[in-house]
């Protein structure tokens, strides 16, 4: 899935996405470290993984879109 970065805390290695449709999601360090990233930058396309919960939707994987 795509979306676009919106918000990363290099600190923590932290941050949220946005869907296409608006809806933001917020990622973990082990999200973002799966994807072997070491820096983000708001408006920066990217693909993700999403694991679906019951009530929820979580990050597993954030890492550059490429063409």
């Amino acid at each position: 899935m795509q979306a676009t970065a919106y918000t990363y805390d290099a600190n923590t290695r932290t941050g949220s996405v946005l869907l296409d449709d608006g809806t933001p999601l917020s990622f973990d360090a082990a999200a973002f470290d799966a994807g072997g990233l070491r820096l983000l930058r708001p408006g920066q396309r990217v693909r993700i993984e999403v694991e679906n919960a019951e009530d929820s939707s979580r990050i597993t994987l954030v890492t550059l879109q490429t063409m």
